[in-house]
């Protein structure tokens, strides 16, 4: 074949890469090029072939190995590059029979869910009746973890320990 008939190919494989955001086919693309670069060099069809296979099978092949050894950041919806609500503390109104919170977030009711699953015997969660509008005053504070469909996914914010600030005399003196 000829390096045009390669470097076609190539392009080609660019284009369905484009449109398809199959990343593999530009791994591909790369194995074509390299039977172009054979053939502009004058190697024969089946070092063009060779070529274009070693190079284009590397490539794929490197892809998957240096995938698979990046660490993966968090998922979507627990990722506050995405979801901004993660990190907002909340407060639980009510426990619902169920295990679900009830939360007021932005000025709405939420129902959240403690990231263990549904807390139906948290110890030490307040559990007013369900028609009780008004949250207790026994009701602990919450971080957002993640935000799953319309459920927030919640965490305890384990208070810090307040430590009083020490006075120390002033040296200087009033003139």
């Amino acid at each position: 074949m000829d390096a045009t008939t390669w470097w076609l190919l190539a392009g080609a494989a660019v284009v369905a890469e484009l449109l398809t955001g199959t990343f593999f086919l530009l791994m591909l693309g790369l194995g074509l090029a390299a039977g172009a670069v054979a053939a502009m060099a004058g190697a024969g069809e089946p070092a063009q072939w060779i070529s274009a296979a070693v190079v284009g099978a590397g490539a794929v092949a490197g892809w998957g190995v240096w995938r698979r050894r990046r660490p993966r950041g968090p998922r979507v919806e627990a990722n506050p590059d995405v979801v901004l609500d993660i990190g907002a503390q909340v407060q639980v109104e009510r426990w619902q029979e169920d295990g679900m919170a009830v939360v007021r977030y932005r000025g709405a009711p939420w129902l959240a869910e403690p990231v263990s699953g549904p807390a139906a015997n948290i110890p030490n969660a307040p559990n007013p009746p369900i028609s009780s509008p008004t949250p207790t005053p026994h009701a602990t504070i919450w971080r957002v973890v993640a935000v799953r469909g319309n459920h927030l996914i919640i965490e305890p914010v384990v208070p810090t320990a307040v430590v009083p600030a020490t006075s120390t005399p002033s040296s200087t003196s009033s003139p």
